[in-house]
Parts: C-alpha cells; sequence; structure tokens
C-alpha cells in the first residue's frame, strides 16, 4: 500500500475541507457519531424553542389566523427536525444525508423566521438579535459545509434587512446600527466555524500521523509486525473465511542481505530495503493488499481474494524485478540485490476453521527457507490443505514445486 503523503492533508482555504475529497470523506466518516449527536442535539433544542415561542405570537397578534399561520411554521420547524432524525439513521450514505438534513433544517428555521419578521416588523431590534444568536448556531452549532452554511446565513441577513427597511419603520441610524451588529454576528461566526474547521481537520491529521507511525515501518513505510498480528492478519482471515474466498501470503527475503551491509555499511542496507519496499508496494494492489516488513530484510505480502495462479505471477514478476533493478547508492554506484519467494495460497472455502495464523506464516516460512536452500533467487510455493498441516513443518519443502528462475 501507498504511504499517505502530506499533499493529502492540504485544506482548501475557500471552503476550509481538505483537498483530497478521499481524505475529506475519511474525515468526515471518521467525526460521524460527532455530527450526529450534535446535530440531533441542536435540532431537538431549536424546534422545541421554535414551538415554545409561538405563545409570543399569541401575545403580540392575539388569536388568529396569523398566529396560526406562525404556529403552523413553527410546527414545520420541529417536523422537519423529527424527520431529519430519521433520514440520518435510515440514509445509506450518512455523510450527504447528514448535510442534506442541517441544511433543510437551516432553511426551514430561516424561512419561518423570515415570516415571524414579517407579521411582526415592530419587534424589529428583538428579531435583530435573535438572528445574531441564530446566526451563530448555523455557522458553529449545526455540523454542515460551511460553504453552504455560510450562503444560507448571508442569504438570511440579507432578506432579514430588506424587510427591516420595508415594514420596520427605522431610523437611518438605526437601520445603519441593526445591519452592523448583523454584519459583526456574520464576521464573529464565519470566522469561528472557520477556525473550528480548520482546528478538527489539523486534529485528525496528526490523529493520522500518530496511527501511521503505531502500524508502519519508520523506514520502508510497509506495515510492521505488530500491526499484522494485531490487526491486518485476523481481519483478513475472518474476512476469507465469511466471503470463502482465497487469501495468499508471500515471504520474501533478500538474498545475501548481511553481505550487502558488511560490503557497503549499514546506510547503504537501508536503501536496499527502501527500494525494495518501493517494488514490493508498487507492483502490488493499493487497499487491496498489503506488505508489511516482518523480519529484518523479510517482507510478507498478504494477497487478498488471490488464488496460487495470481500469486505466482505477482511473485515471478516482483523476483524478475528486483533481480533486474539494483539500488543505486550514489551517482554511480548500483547495488544488484535478488530475493528468495514462499509462496502458500488458502482456500477458505475448503479450509478447515482450525486453521491458525502462526500455522500459516510457519508453512509460507518455510516454503522460503526451501527457496533459499534451492540456491536463492526463487519461489517455493503450495496450496494449504488440512491434511498436510497435521505433518512437521519441516515436510512443507518436500511438498512444493520449483517455479522456473535462475539462481544467481
Amino acid at each position: 500500500m501507498n504511504v499517505e503523503t502530506p499533499s493529502e492533508f492540504g485544506i482548501d482555504t475557500l471552503r476550509v475541507e481538505f483537498r483530497s475529497a478521499e481524505t475529506e470523506l475519511a474525515f468526515q466518516r471518521h467525526h460521524l457519531d460527532r455530527s450526529r449527536l450534535s446535530l440531533r442535539l441542536t435540532l431537538f433544542f431549536c424546534s422545541a424553542f421554535y414551538v415554545a415561542f409561538a405563545m409570543t405570537d399569541v401575545v403580540a397578534l392575539g388569536y388568529g389566523h396569523v398566529a396560526l399561520m406562525l404556529f403552523v411554521g413553527r410546527t414545520l420547524v420541529a417536523i422537519t427536525a423529527i424527520l431529519g432524525w430519521f433520514l440520518i439513521r435510515e440514509q445509506p450514505e450518512p455523510i450527504a444525508g447528514l448535510w442534506f438534513v442541517a441544511s433543510a433544517a437551516e432553511v426551514v428555521g430561516m424561512a419561518t423566521f423570515m415570516l415571524i419578521v414579517w407579521f411582526r416588523p415592530h419587534e424589529i431590534t428583538l428579531h435583530a438579535m435573535s438572528l445574531c444568536i441564530m446566526l451563530i448556531v448555523v455557522y458553529v452549532f449545526i455540523p454542515n459545509r460551511l460553504i453552504i452554511a455560510q450562503g444560507i446565513a448571508i442569504a438570511t441577513t440579507a432578506a432579514f434587512i430588506l424587510i427591516a427597511l420595508d415594514k420596520g419603520n427605522l431610523t437611518p441610524s438605526d437601520a445603519l446600527t441593526m445591519s452592523m451588529l448583523l454584519l459583526l454576528a456574520n464576521s464573529f461566526g464565519l470566522v469561528a466555524a472557520r477556525r473550528y474547521h480548520r482546528l478538527w481537520r489539523d486534529e485528525y491529521r496528526v490523529l493520522m500521523d500518530l496511527k501511521h507511525l503505531s502500524v508502519r515501518d519508520h523506514l520502508t513505510g510497509c506495515y510492521n509486525r505488530r500491526h499484522l498480528h494485531d490487526t491486518l492478519l485476523p481481519m483478513e482471515i475472518a474476512r476469507a473465511r465469511r466471503y470463502k474466498h482465497w487469501l495468499t501470503f508471500v515471504v520474501c527475503d533478500i538474498d545475501h542481505f548481511k553481505s550487502i551491509n558488511d560490503a557497503y555499511g549499514h546506510q547503504t542496507g537501508d536503501a536496499v530495503l527502501q527500494h525494495i519496499s518501493t517494488v514490493l508496494r508498487a507492483m502490488t494492489r493499493d487497499h487491496v493488499d498489503s506488505v508489511v516488513r516482518y523480519g529484518g530484510e523479510e517482507f510478507l505480502l498478504v494477497l487478498s481474494q488471490t488464488d496460487l495462479d495470481g500469486a505466482l505471477y505477482v511473485a515471478e514478476r516482483l523476483r524478475a524485478t528486483i533481480a533486474d533493478s539494483p539500488t543505486h547508492d550514489g551517482p554511480s554506484r548500483g547495488i544488484a540485490t535478488t530475493a528468495s519467494f514462499g509462496v502458500l495460497a488458502v482456500d477458505f472455502s475448503v479450509a478447515g476453521s482450525d486453521v491458525t495464523e502462526g500455522a500459516l506464516i510457519a508453512a509460507a516460512d518455510a516454503l522460503l527457507y526451501e527457496a533459499k536452500a534451492a540456491g536463492r533467487n526463487s519461489i517455493r510455493y503450495r496450496e494449504w490443505s488440512d491434511e498436510s498441516a497435521v505433518r512437521d513443518v519441516d515436510s512443507f519443502p518436500q511438498m512444493t514445486f520449483d517455479l522456473v528462475a535462475s539462481d544467481r
């Protein structure tokens, strides 16, 4: 798998989102539970206050069709919130559903508020203060894309100012003061929202960096052995068992690596390891196969949904590429290297449920040692069978066959 680069965590200045759509989606999914909870709480309190403040309509307008119409509008806000709760839970794509519910709630809530302002213009200063609070809620407390929240807030502010100028009977100084306060509320809300959106993404980037360090080998960028045994291998075996897929293990060991260290130094040895790991990761499927640095110069490839023939094709390509591409140590010196491979393929549609991780790796390792004993720069392979699993591991090499390869 490819190592994530810092460019994937670059943030777009205007939208305050990751420039990489894949990274942004992963970020949104990481915060999905928090966003759902925040949206539910905000919708609950906002809809409750909307309905509760219906009594102010009665006090201001008396019982009549206008108060009833405003009550229907307030109730619509609550209905939108309730439908939003169900939509968030049932939506097949939760992120898009979350944004839709947030946007719908903001639009319905602001439209209803404009209706209230229209029929109660004599309280325009109180409405202006209420709108300032609502703008902060839209910017900061309702989880939505910032560019959408900003558009709804600015459109609402403009509509409110137009209604106030038309029906509010404001003096020029009052109109200017109100407009400046609304501009301040928008500016403060936007600055606060941009800061929160950036801080949340910076926090996510640091978390991913720490996760990367915990599961990756610092030198090669491959997965480390701890991640293999704690997470990767149990997950891949469980998935192969569930869907009855093939799962193949390819153990790769750099030939005569100690001699390279002794002859050229450990710095050159590190360069060889980095070169080999780059070849292994480049020639396997990103986000499907996994490359693990299992030991000093030993790598383990976990090939998902790959049978023996497919794995042998991959192993032979890797063997030939490594042999034909020396590691360049300086402008003129190339360090020729070869590698040996052990390939073990497991068909989990027929494999027994008692197959253990240790037995699989031991069998693949035994094939590698057979390849080393045969002269190196070669491949040994076999399919796993429950009958042969009960034999001693030392018997595995006797049951393997050569893949045509030159010994160098």
